[in-house]
């Protein structure tokens, strides 16, 4: 890396340990996910991010050296459309497939597990995702249905031959054949993906993203039983319902267990929070099916050394409180419809605010509107340290000169005396 660009990297990443750790840095930094903006910015349909890597990679670069944010909270790594289109997932749809080449991608509800499949989901997991969960999710993956259930194939060479005998089936070969093909392709776009954050940080920016977790409920509602049977199984088998979450917490915290020791350059654990907000359920139901499991996710993740960035998608303005018990200056909070200037008032000195600049403002603003709402942000939020300048979400349709603006003026008027 140039001399000049690595000083800047390393200015760059102290600027966002600080704030996020509750000094008070140079200036106040900012950071984005650029999600298809930089298609956008090049004058290319979104489908090139899943369809042609180089055109992607390459328009996401330009935009990088372009913008100059401070840092991006992962470089853009769209899944491979040949993967998806192989693997043919019921639950997404994406640009060129299912949506027009310029349309974002989306995620379909379902109802993944049945209302009365608690007890195999909680008995043998292994055969639930094998057999029933993935054939229903996976259009490549419904001969799985099919295979035996694998308690009753026996033990020794018996137990062998059974499943090669059944893996032999026509249907079951092809299937299996399919998924390789999707899993080659898959190993091929994320070398290419690990090459590419090193370009990133050769042009001097940092990219904070070392993985991703869930909450427990939201698995549960996102990939298992869709919102509506997630929402009722509150009411009709709420037992059921927290067994699930602590099963899948169980899991969670082992797969932290077994994270690589974090590192200056990969120590951010992204966490996207959907069903815990203040329209999807009461403060009591938050406090017996959601705050848990979240919780318990956070402080495995600080322990094990790494900083969890949860966004907090939706309105979180009546739980600010329950943020409190987390570490101080040990989580950044992204948030989206939260009263910010609530959330400075209560979280100001205890957890880093990430945030929130609207969508709408940057899509249809001029830029001396998207200048005057982050002064605002700045004089109130980052008053004492504690604020990173963000887009509050998705910024596909972005006036590029109000995405420079928002980050220009942040560099130019965000000092701190």
């Amino acid at each position: 890396m140039d001399k000049g660009l690595e000083k800047q990297y390393r200015e760059r990443k102290r600027r966002i340990a600080d704030a996020i750790s509750l000094k008070i840095p140079d200036r106040v930094p900012t950071e984005i996910g650029f999600d298809y903006f930089p298609a956008k910015y090049a004058g290319l349909p979104f489908e090139v991010a899943f369809y042609d890597y180089d055109k992607w990679l390459a328009a996401y670069k330009e935009t990088v050296i372009y913008l100059q944010p401070d840092a991006l909270f992962y470089q853009g790594s769209y899944t491979p459309g040949l993967a998806l289109e192989l693997l043919d997932p019921k639950p997404f749809r994406w640009p060129g497939h299912g949506v027009g080449p310029d349309s974002s991608h989306q995620f379909i509800e379902g109802e993944w597990m049945k209302a009365d499949e608690y007890d195999a989901f909680l008995g043998d997991h292994a055969d639930f995702l094998l057999r029933r969960h993935l054939p229903r999710v996976i259009g490549a993956m419904a001969p799985l249905e099919k295979l035996p259930d694998f308690m009753g194939l026996g033990y020794g060479h018996f137990a062998g031959m059974a499943l090669a005998e059944a893996l032999a089936q026509p249907e079951i070969a092809d299937a299996i054949e399919t998924v390789i093909k999707a899993g080659r392709e898959m190993a091929r776009w994320r070398t290419k993906m690990n090459d590419f954050k090193q370009e990133i940080t050769d042009v001097g920016c940092p990219v904070n993203f070392a993985g991703m977790v869930q909450a427990p409920f939201d698995a549960v509602s996102d990939f298992l039983r869709g919102m509506q049977g997630a929402m009722l199984d509150m009411f009709r088998q709420p037992d059921k319902l927290i067994q699930a979450t602590e099963k899948i917490l169980s899991r969670t915290l082992k797969t932290i267990s077994d994270f690589p020791p974090p590192t200056e350059e990969d120590n951010r654990i992204f966490i996207p929070l959907h069903r815990g907000s203040d329209g999807f359920m009461s403060l009591k139901q938050f406090e017996k099916f959601y705050w848990p499991g979240l919780k318990s996710v956070v402080l495995a993740l600080v322990d094990a050394g790494y900083v969890p960035g949860i966004f907090f998608e939706g309105n979180w303005t009546a739980r600010l409180e329950y943020l409190l018990e987390l570490p101080k200056g040990r989580v950044l909070g992204h948030f989206d419809s939260t009263d910010i200037y609530k959330a400075k008032e209560i979280l100001g000195g205890h957890m880093c605010i990430r945030g929130n600049v609207p969508s709408s403002l940057l899509e249809t603003g001029t830029t001396d509107d998207v200048k005057g709402y982050c002064k605002t942000l700045i004089d109130v939020v980052g008053k004492d340290g504690g604020l990173i300048v963000c887009p509050r979400s998705s910024m596909d349709a972005a006036k590029p000169e109000n995405l420079k603006a928002m980050i220009d003026f942040t560099r130019e008027y965000g000092v701190y005396n």
